[in-house]
């Protein structure tokens, strides 16, 4: 293997484990604390406590696909996909300006949460193998 790959190799495994951290406990999160989720669900979503405890479990079974190389790629489309779907529950929660526990979170908080998502969508392809963006293969 080539240094340049190596590098990469290693950096996509350690992104893909932060990554998968980070979904399971969010996964966790929604199914034992569902009430901050349900907060800034938008009133149009139908079934809230239903949608919110199928995110949980659509973020559980996504870290563990990460982890297994069969369904690696399909997790991290998956994943990237989910991200996309609660975005509406990001900007709800900002312009709805939606307290939990009592307390507000300003544009300090909203306005990088609601950039990062498209990180966010990038982070679970490029973890997942599903793109080397902006990473190029070298001949």
């Amino acid at each position: 293997m080539k240094r340049g790959k190596t590098k990469q190799h290693r950096a996509r495994i350690l992104f893909r484990w932060l990554l998968t951290l980070a979904y399971a406990y969010a996964g966790w999160a929604h199914l034992t604390r569902p009430a901050p989720f349900l907060a800034i669900t938008p009133p149009w979503v139908p079934q809230p406590e239903l949608v919110v405890a199928a995110t949980g479990v659509a973020e559980i079974a996504g870290a563990v696909g990460l982890m297994i190389p069969a369904t690696r790629k399909a997790a991290g489309w998956g994943l990237a996909l989910y991200a996309l779907c609660v975005w509406p529950a990001n900007v709800h929660h900002a312009l709805a300006n939606v307290a939990i526990g009592g307390e507000t979170l300003g544009w300090w908080y909203h306005g990088p949460r609601l950039a990062a998502q498209p990180l966010i969508i990038w982070w679970a392809l490029w973890a997942g193998g599903a793109t080397n963006w902006p990473f190029r293969r070298r001949p």
